[in-house]
């Protein structure tokens, strides 16, 4: 009996977590909140195809709105500050919007279009480009602001801010997701954090001083430099010609170059056996640009210290790469193509290495490591009949050659009696902070050496 009512009792309590489980089932089911499929609308930002590139310019848009992208596909042509380059999507989708039409500059991470997942995004990425664009312009225009805001409101934002406002935005502890940006299609500036932070402009430089110190101070201000515009009369029938994004760059070059504390050797240079070695090799294809550069390159190795830089004015580096950049004039500007490892490279490979480059530059399709990799400089007017000239030092190198024309000249030698011999003077523009005159001096004794008995240059 006992054995029958425990097993009734385990039955029981079996069919208890049975019926249990099955009176679950027909409960109302559960408020489920279902995931929000939120459109994705993409922004193609402006990029930096340089260390120097502060804007770029839209040179042509590969797509047209409404085309179909696929990932890694070009979309646009930019002009950096010192090439053209094709900018790829990273995402698959649609070009919705092109923001920032051909012909016109936008800065480093800016909006240049939009692309939208699927067809029905498409107006929606209208609308935001419209929000955008309000936002930035001024004026009687600003009614229909709250209501393109609305249509943008559901879309997750990417805040968009320039590295100096992230960086102020963290040293003033700023929420920059709470700041409202005035920049170019909403960015956010240093300004408005300064301004979100309660930080009014140091007005130092609107305070105008007594008119007897105003006078006195004005070198020291600077003032001469703003007002010598002024003070020039205009010509009747002048242009005004913007500079390129090129010569921007290079304008921005030169002027830091002027920092760097500079000194100039000049050297003479017998280049009869040189001038029989370009005419063996000529016919190979060998420039007498390569020679020079090979020839730099070999006394480079011998003189590392010619091919050090000093980037921040407490210590300097021991390039362990020895690349020769040599100046080259194109279309709008100037560029300095860079062969790497110019010292490793045999004279004909290094030939054929400059001969793609010179293409590449002259067709603005030069990549950034081609460009912007040179230890040592080297640029050569001789071609041009310049018997001698001086070379500006480019920021971050130790030093730069100005090679002129190799002409007959009357050479005496050590008993007197003359001959004449072709010589061309070599400048050398060098950082003195790193490079001193000994060490140049030693360097263009090398040089020469290696000129002057050249068949080292094809072993």
């Amino acid at each position: 009996m006992a054995s029958l009512q425990s097993s009734a009792i385990s039955f029981s309590s079996s069919l208890g977590r049975f019926s249990t489980t099955r009176t679950m089932l027909p409960q109302k089911p559960r408020n489920y909140k279902l995931p929000v499929v939120e459109s994705k609308i993409r922004e193609i930002f402006m990029p930096a195809l340089s260390s120097t590139m502060t804007e770029g310019k839209i040179v042509s848009w590969v797509k047209s709105e409404g085309d179909v992208l696929s990932k890694g596909e070009s979309v646009v042509v930019v002009e950096s500050d010192k090439a053209d380059m094709d900018v790829e999507t990273f995402y698959d989708g649609i070009l919705a919007v092109i923001v920032v039409n051909e012909g016109e500059t936008a800065l480093v991470g800016a909006p240049i279009g939009l692309l939208a997942e699927t067809e029905d995004e498409i107006a929606e990425a209208i609308a935001k480009a419209k929000g955008q664009s309000g936002g930035s312009s001024s004026g009687s225009e600003s009614t229909p602001e709250p209501q393109s805001a609305v249509g943008v409101s559901d879309v997750p934002k990417k805040i968009v801010a320039t590295p100096n406002a992230k960086k102020l935005a963290k040293q003033h502890k700023i929420d920059i997701n709470k700041v409202n940006g005035t920049g170019p299609f909403g960015r956010i500036t240093s300004e408005d954090v300064e301004k979100a932070a309660g930080i009014t402009p140091a007005p130092s430089k609107s305070i105008s001083p007594p008119p007897a110190a105003a006078a006195a101070a004005a070198p020291a201000v600077g003032t001469p430099a703003k007002a010598a515009p002024v003070s020039l009369s205009e010509i009747p029938g002048s242009t005004v010609v913007p500079f390129t994004t090129m010569q921007v760059a290079v304008s921005k070059n030169m002027v830091e170059s002027l920092s760097v504390p500079t000194f100039r050797v000049g050297y003479p240079v017998i280049t009869d056996a040189l001038d029989a070695l370009y005419l063996k090799v000529k016919k190979k294809g060998v420039t007498m640009t390569a020679l020079l550069a090979k020839a730099a390159a070999m006394a480079l190795a011998q003189h590392p210290v010619v091919n050090s830089s000093c980037k921040d004015g407490k210590s300097f580096t021991y390039n362990s790469s020895i690349n020769i950049a040599v100046a080259v004039a194109i279309n709008g500007g100037l560029i300095t193509p860079v062969l790497q490892d110019a010292d490793k490279l045999d004279l004909y490979l290094l030939s054929q290495k400059w001969k793609e480059l010179v293409e590449k530059a002259r067709a603005k399709q030069l990549q950034p490591h081609e460009y912007n990799s040179g230890t040592f400089t080297l640029s050569n007017l001789g071609m041009f009949g310049v018997d001698r000239f001086d070379a500006i030092l480019p920021p971050g190198q130790g030093a730069i050659m100005a090679v002129g024309a190799s002409k007959p000249t009357p050479v005496a030698n050590a008993d007197g009696f003359f001959s004449v011999k072709n010589k061309m003077l070599v400048n050398v523009t060098a950082d003195h902070r790193v490079v001193y005159g000994a060490d140049l001096a030693a360097f263009l004794q090398t040089f020469s050496k290696i000129i002057e008995n050249p068949d080292s240059l094809t072993m």
